[in-house]
């Protein structure tokens, strides 16, 4: 085939690009009204009361840990498995990251290894856990949150990969990722390959009205404007008044206008996902090829579709030869570098790092073509056989 079929892409539609042209011919640029309904209808969709729309992820991660009050005395539990964005929050607070396995089946982070840990340490050493819904998995939150409220602790939800992904619980009752319902914080990036792209962009959701007006003031340079009741002092309708450190991580009109716009279709997007999981499922049931099982009680996101194989390293150079951009999610944070230098090494996280020794993800995006799916297959089978 001779175009090139990648991992995942955007889907930039006539409907987007009016949607950005508009606010050219608005009257705001940087943030205005788009980001507020932007804010609105994202926090309809996930099920949550409040929506925080900022610059990227990282950034939605970072004003999340001001938030929950991260510092040099903090320890907090995360999955090696993840962008490394998912861990660095942490340490740009200046608090300690402590890495947990993953589960063999899911790649999720382990709550049994995470309860091993708490149990190990006297309570009041951790301060929170940052578990991802990793490729669009949900993780199961209502254990975590009965975990977390045993030793004390906050949750924040890394939710990048599963907007509109939910689990059910044994009442029978449906948890969205980023809903609120059960952690304290949830994240969502805007990045290109994700559901919903705005270029950059990322959100924050919660259910706490007190935590919703921190990390509006963070967003901001920690400013309060006219017109809000906690400005110590008023001066006049000039005044504005810096009340804590915070930063400039506002998202724009621009980048707003175009996530309403693929906000829209979302749920479409994600149906058009599941047959295409459902393909892959068929193709490569009874093979050496390993999926990841998904338990009847979840709704997947399925930003990413993941396989595990032997011989990785050639599948992929096999499927580059022939026009197939697959890619690996993701080098186990705890191995890169930094992490080592702070004191992680190889063999701390053994079912992490088989999974990465495994793992691919290959061409999952609402676009993929029948045709471009079944040569995908097709290339992949041919590669074993």
């Amino acid at each position: 085939m001779d175009k090139a079929i990648p991992y995942g892409t955007q889907d930039i539609t006539q409907q987007d690009i009016d949607a950005v042209i508009a606010v050219l011919h608005s009257k705001f640029l940087t943030q205005g009204p788009l980001v507020k309904e932007f804010e609105e209808k994202f926090a309809a969709y996930v099920g949550s009361s409040y929506a925080v729309a900022v610059t990227n992820g990282t950034a939605a991660l970072h004003l999340s840990a001001m938030a929950l009050g991260v510092n040099a005395d903090s320890k907090v539990i995360t999955t090696p498995i993840t962008f490394s964005a998912s861990a660095n929050c942490i340490r740009y607070c200046g608090g300690e990251v402590v890495f947990a396995d993953i589960d063999p089946e899911t790649a999720l982070l382990d709550i049994n290894n995470v309860r091993a840990i708490l149990e190990e340490h006297p309570k009041g050493t951790f301060s929170g856990i940052i578990p991802v819904d990793f490729a669009g998995y949900p993780v199961d939150m209502a254990a975590f949150r009965a975990l977390a409220d045993e030793h004390g602790l906050w949750i924040l939800e890394d939710s990048c990969h599963a907007p509109g992904a939910y689990f059910t619980d044994k009442n029978n009752t449906k948890h969205f990722c980023g809903d609120g319902s059960l952690a304290d914080l949830a994240i969502f990036s805007f990045h290109p390959v994700k559901h919903i792209a705005t270029g950059e962009g990322g959100m924050i959701t919660t259910n706490s009205e007190a935590q919703y007006k921190k990390l509006l003031k963070y967003r901001s340079h920690g400013m309060v404007y006219q017109g809000n009741s906690d400005l110590i002092e008023n001066h006049g309708g000039w005044y504005m008044e810096m009340q804590e450190l915070g930063y400039n991580y506002r998202l724009s009109d621009i980048n707003a206008a175009l996530g309403v716009s693929q906000l829209s279709r979302a749920q479409l997007g994600l149906q058009r996902r599941h047959e295409i999981a459902k393909r892959y499922d068929t193709a490569f049931a009874g093979t050496a090829i390993k999926t990841i099982p998904v338990k009847e009680n979840v709704y997947h996101g399925l930003h990413l579709y993941i396989i595990q194989v032997e011989n990785r390293k050639g599948l992929y150079d096999y499927l580059r030869a022939n026009n197939i951009f697959a890619q690996v999610h993701y080098v186990p944070v705890h191995l890169m570098p930094y992490y080592q230098s702070l004191g992680s090494k190889k063999g701390d996280m053994p079912v992490a790092e088989k999974y990465y020794d495994h793992c691919l993800s290959i061409p999952m995006y609402p676009t993929l073509t029948d045709d471009e799916q079944v040569y995908v297959i097709e290339k992949i089978l041919n590669f074993y056989n």
